[in-house]
């Protein structure tokens, strides 16, 4: 239970409540519930609280709307959700709206730690994926030999699609866990192979844990295979690619601008490592490139593309870090450095020798660090081998 402070009255409970019924649920949520002027849910949250009938029970509107909550403001009222209202739950969309001291929350098992405790799954070790309403690509970035998830679906043909979807992808050998119901008393637990799921019986409210069997996970370090990426030539090769991020440095929950961002290779790597990003890209075809590697990679919901220039810099929210890869100029330079706030990283790759000129001058006025990155590969000579150089790439970057 979230506890409010002394002399503080929420008016708002949430609720979570699982197939196991009203009677499962713990003391201090049956008081909340009894308590309560008003009670919003789900039709079948309501039916499992035994509200049916009950002049205080109110369904959700379709297409779902928190304004009825809100719009009771200062009442007395409970609101029924699945488990855990925060993990993967209706918590979180009403508690953005309210103060602290307004609400107070009665969690129930989630339906992953039911899958878990049904499967034997450390659930610390388990990817936990709700694609209710979101792509399967989700499963992307976590999905490789070896590796296990549970997955809330949306309904029971869901359950097929997902197992479709894995086959297509090379995974067909997996073990698809089908979990209906659980912890009610019409909980069932269903297995088969991926490839050869037949069931067309399964029933809402769903999981899917799945055991991969498949091709290997995503490799963690920077620096992906450039053929991971659908792109017209114009992308930040591998090992330059792991050097950009290296110093640009990542981390979970920061946002990136990504100038002249060609593939969006840069973007998507940084998603992966758990940020958001906003790619810009003035040619359609290079932002059409982005959008699908995002799709692919099942990061729609990290990485935004702008399909414009960069000269005039995205308003709103500033970024934690900026790449330039591309269409860098002094006036470019100079906007960005009086935008950004102290702490911003900035890297900088040029591969002419007019910008290269331009970031020589520009880091000795604004300080920073200079590299000048030179590879070379392997490729056939006559009848033999020999080193064959890339063009040169000169990396400039910086904390603001």
């Amino acid at each position: 239970m979230r506890l409010v402070a002394e002399g503080e009255k929420a008016w708002l409970s949430i609720i979570g409540i699982g197939e196991d019924r009203a009677e499962a649920l713990p003391p201090a949520s049956r008081k909340a519930l009894a308590q309560a002027d008003h009670v919003l849910g789900a039709p079948r949250h309501l039916a499992l609280a035994g509200l049916e009938g009950d002049p205080r029970a109110q369904a959700w509107p379709v297409p779902f709307s928190i304004e009825p909550v809100l719009g009771l403001r200062g009442r007395n009222v409970a609101m029924l959700v699945s488990g855990d209202p925060f993990w993967f739950g209706g918590g979180t969309s009403v508690t953005r709206h309210l103060e602290p001291h307004e609400w107070q929350a009665y969690p129930a098992p989630s339906a992953f730690s039911w899958a878990t405790a049904r499967l034997g799954w450390p659930i610390e070790d388990t990817a936990c994926l709700g694609l209710h309403a979101a792509p399967f690509e989700r499963l992307v970035p976590v999905m490789g030999h070896g590796q296990r998830a549970i997955c809330l679906l949306r309904d029971g043909a869901a359950a097929a699609s997902l197992a479709t979807w894995l086959t297509g992808r090379g995974f067909g050998a997996s073990l698809c866990h089908v979990l209906e119901a659980l912890g009610g008393p019409d909980e069932r637990l269903r297995t088969t192979i991926a490839s050869d799921f037949t069931l067309g019986d399964v029933c809402a409210p769903v999981a899917m844990g799945i055991a991969f069997d498949g091709p290997p996970a995503l490799s963690r370090a920077s620096g992906l295979v450039d053929d991971l990426f659908l792109h017209d030539g114009q992308i930040t090769k591998r090992p330059v690619r792991a050097l950009a991020l290296s110093a640009l440095a990542p981390r979970a929950g920061e946002l990136l601008w990504d100038l002249g961002a060609g593939s969006g290779s840069i973007s998507v790597e940084w998603c992966l490592a758990g940020g958001r990003a906003l790619a810009i890209e003035r040619k359609p075809e290079r932002a059409a490139n982005i959008r699908a590697n995002a799709e692919a990679f099942g990061l729609t919901h990290r990485l935004t593309v702008a399909e414009t220039s960069h000269a005039d810099l995205p308003d709103g929210l500033l970024p934690d870090a900026v790449f330039i890869g591309g269409g860098m100029d002094q006036g470019l330079i100079e906007r960005l450095w009086a935008r950004l706030t102290p702490g911003t990283r900035l890297v900088a790759h040029s591969v002419t020798l007019e910008s290269e000129a331009l970031l020589l001058g520009i880091q000795a006025r604004l300080g920073g660090d200079l590299l000048r990155i030179e590879l070379a590969q392997v490729a056939p000579l006559g009848s033999m081998r020999g080193w064959q150089p890339a063009r040169p790439v000169v990396q400039w970057s910086v904390v603001r």
